[in-house]
């Protein structure tokens, strides 16, 4: 298995950025090829220390790392990362990893 994990900070308008995540890129990056499960965070982000800058960590997984590669090679991928400027205002980062059962 790989995941794609996003990272979204905090964006100038939490509702805004909501309501336009939830109802318009979730139904795009779920066209997905290969997008087996898509998990996001629920309630505020946190660290051990405290509050976080981060508003919501959205996981998605996929067979492989060329799985992923594949998904964003893909038209669908490709509207999925065009419609990331939208609503991430806060700025975003993306990490992916081939991920293990232990």
């Amino acid at each position: 298995m790989a995941d794609l994990v996003v990272l979204y900070k905090t964006p100038k308008d939490p509702a805004a950025f909501d309501k336009y995540y939830f109802e318009n890129h979730i139904p795009i990056a779920k066209k997905l090829p290969g997008l087996r499960k898509y998990r996001v965070s629920k309630g505020p982000v946190a660290t051990p220390g405290g509050p976080s800058n981060l508003h919501l960590i959205p996981v998605l997984s996929f067979d492989s790392m060329a799985a992923i590669q594949a998904a964003f090679a893909s038209a669908e991928g490709k509207a999925t990362a065009a419609d990331g400027p939208k609503f991430a205002t806060g700025g975003v980062e993306m990490h992916i990893s081939e991920t293990a059962e232990v």
